[in-house]
């Protein structure tokens, strides 16, 4: 292959099996740029994981072929690949000091003394934990253990660094600092980073590229915005996110756009992203902020009905709850100034605009 146009990392026609039946991983096909923030996001059993392992070393693929600079990684084991790898159990030797866990590698790779103590006072300040150096990790946090781990995976310079849903042990605030320290990191180091995570709104925060894996596929690839705003499938649109769906048939197919009658008897317009035509039934996909509620919706092709059944405060922002005169319900997203205008039994008109409003494959 040789070709020093590609990607770091080049996956060709992938494929995973355990058992010889079910394939966990299926015809993958994915190039990974250097330097990039890559994430691999879905659900449990998904393949996103075996996908990680695969390039780490600790899995080989059942068929196809993985590439690093253009050559095969087949049969190469994983303290060749000179990969940073961080683990959720951040997997740190406990009898040993945090710089001793953080120079591990470098003995590995005899360094001199002076430059292995060098490199690790480098790492363990870019962290913040080099007045820690002589602690255990028994004597650490848990998101002072996660420094520690990825303090070990930088050390020794790396070009590629895998993730393996690292911040999965750490609370809800430990975890966004430290999913904007990790950005940080990768953007002032110039490293290419895969990371795995099944967290929506990490992959959003984090990530130059998310690919979405669904039953050993990937459904989609793309920056954040494009996944979130655009998404190619259901699958996609609502594991992504908050989503509204209104089931219906495709009655109407104008170039880009189409229109569809829904369940309940009313028709409305949406882009034609995935549909099979006139005739077709199709899942319409439309994200609670784009809702405009009342006179904001008032000049907008698309409107229904309903009446609001719950207001669910979220500080600056309120989800409202509306179930629809046809039958059905929609969830809208509104700005506290507004949603305090709303009160529950109230009547409501929603509307939104057909750019905003994606026919899909049916769910």
């Amino acid at each position: 292959m040789n070709d020093n146009s590609a990607g770091v990392v080049e996956f060709v026609t992938v494929e995973k099996t355990y058992d010889g039946d079910t394939n966990v991983v299926q015809g993958l096909s994915l190039t990974i740029q250097r330097g990039e923030f890559l994430t691999l996001l879905g659900p449990s059993g998904s393949g996103k994981t075996t996908t990680l392992m695969m390039l780490a070393g600790f899995e080989e693929p059942t068929s196809g072929e993985i590439f690093l600079h253009g050559n095969s990684l087949r049969h190469v084991p994983p303290y060749r690949r000179n990969m940073g790898i961080v683990f959720q159990n951040y997997a740190l030797f406990p009898h040993k000091t945090v710089g001793e866990n953080v120079a591990y590698p470098l003995k590995q790779r005899r360094l001199g003394k002076s430059e292995m103590a060098e490199r690790t006072l480098r790492v363990l300040k870019m962290v913040e934990l080099e007045h820690l150096a002589e602690r255990r990790p028994a004597q650490l946090s848990g998101g002072q253990q996660q420094r520690v781990a990825l303090a070990r995976a930088l050390v020794f310079e790396p070009e590629l660094v895998l993730m393996d849903e690292p911040l999965g042990a750490l609370d809800k605030n430990l975890r966004e600092q430290m999913q904007i320290e990790i950005k940080h990191l990768h953007e002032q180091l110039g490293m290419t980073v895969v990371y795995v995570t099944h967290d929506q709104r990490e992959a959003l925060t984090m990530s130059d590229r998310v690919a979405v894996f669904n039953d050993g596929v990937v459904q989609q690839i793309d920056d954040p915005r494009t996944i979130y705003e655009y998404p190619e499938n259901s699958f996609v649109a609502n594991f992504i996110g908050e989503n509204n769906n209104l089931e219906g048939r495709v009655t109407r197919q104008l170039d880009a756009d189409c229109e569809v009658t829904l369940t309940t008897g009313e028709r409305v317009m949406a882009r034609a992203v995935n549909v099979a035509g006139e005739g077709a039934a199709t899942s319409l996909s439309i994200r609670p902020e784009r809702l405009h509620l009342n006179i904001n919706g008032k000049d907008l092709a698309n409107r229904l009905h309903g009446e609001v059944t719950e207001i669910i405060y979220g500080g600056d922002h309120s989800m409202i709850r509306i179930e629809r005169s046809g039958g059905g319900e929609l969830m809208a997203k509104a700005v506290t100034a507004e949603a305090e205008r709303i009160e529950l039994g109230d009547k409501l008109e929603i509307g939104w605009e057909t750019a905003h409003c994606r026919a899909l494959d049916p769910l």
